[in-house]
């Protein structure tokens, strides 16, 4: 028993020895980045490896100032999107999962099918929508594409979960009266909130990661995101290291709180609504 207690805690070392590998090359890349951001182009090239002498944290004042209208018209995106994705995606995925209707698995289906196409084969057929309608230029054509598309995985994720938790709790809510808008309103919708942050960390991330859609419908800066701006910013001053890479320091920022807050939400929801049958 003594050897093989050992044999297991020489396992469980040699586990974390690896996971603190990983995790150091993974955390690698940012630190550099981090440290990188507080040098001159002179400190840079003669001491890379060496640590800022001295710090130029006006650096990062400079990028703050040039980006904080980028990261505002983000955020102004995401909070408009992303509880009408929430909301939408819910009520979808509850109609999917506990309404009975003719034809409703061969609407999961097409749901399902969407998840296969790329995104970027949509381009073209969308923006030929939104020029259309005269939204060019304008927040409106990244709010309704980002709605329009964000419900897509969080329907399937929605409608797995809710397919997933017992039929007494919703027969026991019928006996007593309760319509399928207050299941869904004091049932489905408080047992899925971990599927639901989910969906919102993820539609964040799309939004906040995408370059490419508001590059081609937004040429007015002052509506532009964060992702072509602090590109736009690194052309800028793209003979001095050190501003560029601390733009891209504060634009981590964001995500790195994202998942702090919420990456216990996250991995529940993934588990509870993604793997269950």
């Amino acid at each position: 028993m003594t050897s093989r207690r050992r044999k297991v805690r020489l396992e469980e070392m040699l586990a974390a020895a690896v996971l603190m590998v990983l995790l150091a090359l993974s955390l690698l890349p940012f630190v550099m980045m981090l440290l990188l951001s507080l040098k001159t182009n002179a400190d840079i090239f003669t001491r890379f490896w060496g640590l800022p002498q001295p710090a130029r944290w006006d650096f990062y004042r400079e990028a703050a100032i040039a980006l904080k209208g980028y990261l505002l018209n983000t955020l102004i995106i995401v909070v408009v999107v992303v509880p009408g994705v929430l909301l939408l995606s819910s009520l979808s995925g509850y109609a999917l999962a506990r309404l009975y209707f003719r034809g409703r698995d061969a609407v999961f289906a097409l749901i399902l099918a969407l998840l296969v196409v790329p995104g970027i084969l949509t381009l073209i057929p969308t923006y030929a929508l939104v020029q259309g309608m005269g939204l060019l230029n304008t927040r409106w054509a990244l709010i309704l594409p980002y709605l329009a598309g964000g419900q897509v995985l969080g329907v399937v994720l929605c409608r797995t979960f809710f397919a997933s938790l017992p039929d007494e709790l919703f027969e026991a809510m019928r006996l007593d009266g309760a319509g399928d808008l207050q299941i869904y309103r004091y049932l489905a919708l408080p047992l899925s909130l971990p599927t639901l942050a989910t969906i919102a960390i993820m539609s964040t991330l799309g939004i906040y990661n995408d370059y490419i859609w508001p590059l081609v419908t937004i040429s007015d800066s002052s509506l532009q995101t964060f992702t072509v701006g602090v590109t736009r910013f690194a052309g800028e001053f793209n003979l001095d290291y050190g501003p560029t890479l601390a733009g891209y320091v504060i634009g981590s920022l964001p995500l790195i709180v994202l998942f702090a807050v919420g990456m216990r939400a996250f991995v529940q929801g993934v588990t509870s609504g993604a793997l269950k049958a």
